[in-house]
Formats: C-alpha cells, structure tokens, sequence
C-alpha cells in the first residue's frame, strides 16, 4: 500500500492545501493530523467575532467529519505530533505513528508569550485558536474592562471589536502609535484618533512588566512605575513561527522553516507553508500568502514544479471605525510621503528614484487600493 500524502495541522494553510491537492489528485492516500478538534474555521475571525455576535461553536464553518468526507481524507484529531524521523519518513504522534511519502508542514505560529512577572501573570489571555477564543468568551461574561497588550494588527482589530462591543479598552504598546511596524507616523496617528473617537485609550512608550490580582481584578504594572487597573488583560503582541518539530528533525530553520520556491524544505520529501513557513527570507503571516503557497504546493505535489511568486498583496485591517488597508514596503531605503484627505490618509512609500514600494490608506483613501497596487513591484517575482 502506498503511502499517504500527510499535511501536518488543519487551519488555512492545511485545509486549503489539501482542498487545491485534491483538484489535482481525486484518488491519491491523504491523511491530515490536527493538535486539535479539526473543525474548519477562519482564524482571521477571531478578533472580530464579537461584533458579529458569535460564539466559538458559531465560528465553525464546517465539522471536521464534513471536512474528512470532502477531502477523502483520514484526519486524526487531538494528537500531537512528538517528533519528525525524516530518514525512515516515519511522523510519530501521541497515537501511534505514521509513515509518510511526501510530508506538510502547515504548523502556524504561536502567540507571544509576554515576560511578564506577577501572581496573576498565569492569567493573561491570547487568542490564536478557537479554543482561546471560546475561553476568552467566558472570561470576558460581565466584564466592564479590559487591559490589552500590544497595538499591532491583532490588537488594533481586537481593540476595535471589543470598544463597539461596549467594552472600555485601554492598549499598552512600547512604541509610539498604532501599527507602528506598518505604518508611518501620521497614519497610525490617524487610525489612533478613530479609534479613540470609539472609545479606546492608548498608552504608548510602556510595557507591562507584572500583572498581580487586585480585589477580583488584575493590576498591571507598567515601566514607569504606574500601575493600570482591568477586570481582564488580553496579550495580543505579535507570532512566532512554530519551528520546533523540524528543527529537532534537522531541517534548516530561521526565523521560519526555510524552504524553497517549491515549497520544499531542506529535506526532499519534507515541505512547509504558512504562517511556520520561511520563503525566500519573507514571512508573511497573511491570508492571500497562504492562498497562493497552497496552489503551488499542491502542483508540486502533484508531480508538476511550478515555481512560487508573489504580487504585491495588501492587507486589509479590520477596523471599521478606520478602514485601513496596507501594502507595507519590503525593502528599506525609500521614505513616507503622507497626504490628508477628506475623511481619509494616503501615505505612499517611495524610493530615491520615485518608484513606488509600498503605501497605507485610511478612511476615504482605501478606494485608491486597486490603482496603486497595480504599480508596486512583485514581492516575489
């Protein structure tokens, strides 16, 4: 019996993979294995279900059990993968273990743990799956504040949800305005006014250095000195590609698994995408990355070697309050050149030469997207 094509984890990355495989090989052995249940859901959800009002179980588009029967896939749910034997192309799990002949990395990232001292340090919340989202939902029951780490993408779209839910925010970041690692100054200027117009209170240039039980709520204790009071905190300060399982294999890894424009890894048989995934020196923890490393995958899976390339792909941030789309720069060297608009920002990124790299547009400006995106360079080519 031949052995199985086996796709290591079951969010975005693995799910779509295994669907764009199927297109291309109806008939091929295909098992999937997920830490957890395997029911498929949208990650990018997460920090914005509460505005639409649902609960974790109401996230799931469809069961694990559907997924198995539209795939022709056997998934094993609930079972950890313990370590990598690429030399006898063997995965061995809490379950027993599997031999593989081609095998995926679709491992995500984990969410940074804050170093944060404190006796209530233990119960800071995150939410990168939907299990933390279903704990955050109970814990958030009857809660009036919320204290939240970090105002990066992440946790400017859950500062928004959480505001619009009636939810008095206040956000810790150590830099200097929201989005600082994508945008300039005047456009996270900008999208900190919205936001505060809703409701949010920012307090930038700290961090948070312990976190201690206060009469039923939680204070935290900043760098300066000063201490903020909520009835939870919620970190929310960025991912870490989860490398762990293919370095002790013995694959090459830096900041993700390093594989090439196939997709391969620096074992033959072993290949990686996603958020775990390091192509060509990018990480790219984003929606239409991952769409697009899902096809290429699965041709050369399926015996073609097409070559991985990536346009300039925006990414939108989920803040109604301040609609905001970005197509950051992936090269230094260019400077921001910000224009105020009628209910809007256009901040554009450009080289010495005048070539546009890269922009940032706010509010009104978000319908110059198509335009401007068709003059940017290739991330990838």
């Amino acid at each position: 019996m031949t052995a199985p094509l086996i796709i290591i984890g079951t969010g975005l990355a693995g799910y779509n993979l295994a669907r764009e495989y199927r297109k291309l090989a109806p008939e091929a052995p295909l098992q999937l294995i997920s830490a957890d249940g395997g029911d498929f859901y949208s990650k990018p959800m997460l920090s914005t279900a509460l505005a639409s009002q649902k609960s974790a179980a109401q996230l799931v588009m469809k069961p694990v059990e559907k997924m198995a029967e539209e795939l022709r896939a056997e998934i094993w749910t609930e079972t950890p993968v313990l370590r990598l034997d690429p030399a006898q192309r063997r995965v061995h799990t809490a379950r027993g273990e599997l031999a593989y002949s081609q095998l995926v990395l679709a491992l995500g990232a984990d969410a940074f743990a804050p170093p944060l001292a404190g006796d209530a340090a233990g119960q800071v919340l995150q939410v990168n799956d939907l299990a933390d989202y279903a704990r955050f939902r109970a814990a958030l029951a009857g809660r009036e504040q919320v204290l939240l780490l970090g105002a990066g993408l992440i946790g400017c779209e859950f500062a928004q949800d959480l505001a619009s839910n009636g939810i008095q925010v206040t956000v810790v970041d150590p830099a200097g305005w929201p989005l600082s690692r994508l945008l300039p100054e005047a456009a996270g200027r900008y999208l900190q006014g919205r936001l505060e117009a809703l409701g949010v209170r920012f307090c930038f240039g700290q961090s948070a250095q312990a976190v201690e039980q206060a009469a039923g709520r939680y204070a935290v204790q900043l760098a300066d000195g000063s201490a903020l009071q909520a009835d939870l905190v919620l970190s929310a300060i960025g991912l870490r590609p989860r490398t762990q399982l293919a370095a002790e294999a013995g694959l090459a890894v830096a900041r993700g698994i390093v594989v090439d424009r196939q997709l391969r890894s620096s074992d033959a048989q072993i290949y990686a995408l996603g958020d775990c995934a390091e192509v060509a020196g990018l990480v790219l923890p984003y929606v239409q990355p991952i769409m697009q490393s899902a096809r290429v995958l699965a041709a050369n899976l399926a015996g073609q070697a097409p070559l991985l390339s990536y346009p300039a792909m925006p990414v939108l941030v989920k803040t109604p309050a301040c609609p905001t789309i970005v197509c950051p720069p992936l090269t230094a060297g260019g400077e921001w050149e910000c224009q105020a608009l009628e209910g809007g920002l256009r901040a554009l990124y450009r080289d010495g030469a005048g070539r546009l790299l890269g922009f940032a547009l706010l509010g009104s400006a978000t319908t110059e997207r198509a335009a401007l995106s068709a003059q940017l360079p290739a991330w990838l080519g």
